[in-house]
């Protein structure tokens, strides 16, 4: 994921005499200011996944006397850019990236490396190397939820996949690991393959595509997150062909786990909002106090289907 040169290149930017330094001068000053600001770009803040991010975050800042400042990059990279530099600007002590897109946000990590700022991608990855990463293993999310849906199928049948945007490191590992299922099963074939862009009403929309197209050909449907998962779902419902069809998705929002515990939905793949923000805020703090952290942490994925859901569901 990220290579041995660029991690020294960036834990040296990131743990430089400025990082310090600003701290140093927070802590100096007295005045019940924040211990430590640090900048949050978030992907896009109408995702339930990424508000979940958000929500963790706040939480774990406020118990550890953080100031966040949070920003909706609104599924651009380019605006996500933007909002690095303006970080830089402000010289927060830290910044946490939810990019955008694996190249077309690298230029936001380089921003702030250069300036002496440490950076911790959370959920997602780009190219440029960042102080420390923490997330999940997205190809595992793919090989679980396809390895669900070869069982139900019997290793045999016609899948759909709905891709997240193209060009995010979700969208490339989650179809990497699915495709690393779909290669041991002779008897599965992918049927059709389209970009939903993590959305569920263009989800729904393109099952309707498929409905039209392939009809009682389609045999599950593989969305890469819940939002699609759901569209899917409510499509197939309206076409009454629900029965025929396995869906999973990934992320285990609170509409995808209600769902699947009413046996609507047949699985998702939970992943941990709440321990990848959490562990973000903490690394971010500890980087702009110039302590070690660990380069890349990793939380996994647990497949949810109608047997579990309830142990997700929050009260």
């Amino acid at each position: 994921m990220i290579g041995p040169r660029a991690i020294a290149i960036a834990a040296c930017a990131a743990l430089a005499v400025s990082g310090c330094g600003r701290q140093a001068a927070r802590e100096r000053q007295g005045d019940g200011a924040p211990r430590a600001v640090i900048g949050v770009s978030l992907l896009n803040l109408s995702s339930e996944f990424i508000v979940l991010l958000k929500r963790a975050m706040e939480e774990r800042a406020a118990e550890m006397g953080v100031r966040l400042i949070i920003n909706d990059a609104e599924r651009s990279a380019e605006k996500q850019v933007r909002q690095a530099e303006s970080f830089v600007a402000q010289k927060v002590d830290a910044i946490i990236l939810n990019p955008c897109e694996v190249e077309a946000s690298s230029p936001a990590v380089d921003r702030a490396i250069d300036a002496g700022i440490p950076v911790v991608n959370v959920n997602s990855e780009t190219r440029s190397a960042p102080s420390a990463f923490v997330g999940s293993r997205d190809e595992e999310s793919g090989r679980i939820a396809m390895g669900f849906i070869a069982k139900r199928l019997g290793g045999r049948g016609n899948v759909v996949m709905m891709h997240g945007f193209m060009g995010q490191a979700a969208q490339i590992k989650r179809d990497a690991g699915a495709r690393e299922i779909l290669a041991n099963y002779p008897g599965m074939r992918l049927l059709a393959e389209q970009t939903a862009e993590w959305d569920r009403a263009k989800a729904m929309s393109l099952m309707e595509n498929w409905i039209q197209s392939y009809g009682d050909q389609i045999g599950a449907v593989f969305a890469q997150n819940d939002e699609m998962a759901m569209g899917a779902l409510i499509a197939l419902e309206a076409a009454g062909l629900k029965g025929k069809v396995i869906v999973a998705g990934v992320d285990a929002i609170a509409d995808a786990l209600q769902a699947v515990r009413d046996g609507r939905l047949d699985a998702t793949v939970f992943q941990d909002a709440q321990g990848q923000g959490a562990a973000a805020v903490e690394t971010a703090f500890k980087l702009a106090r110039g302590e070690p952290v660990q380069r890349e942490t990793f939380i996994p994925f647990r497949l949810v289907t109608r047997e579990n859901a309830g142990e997700f569901l929050r009260p």
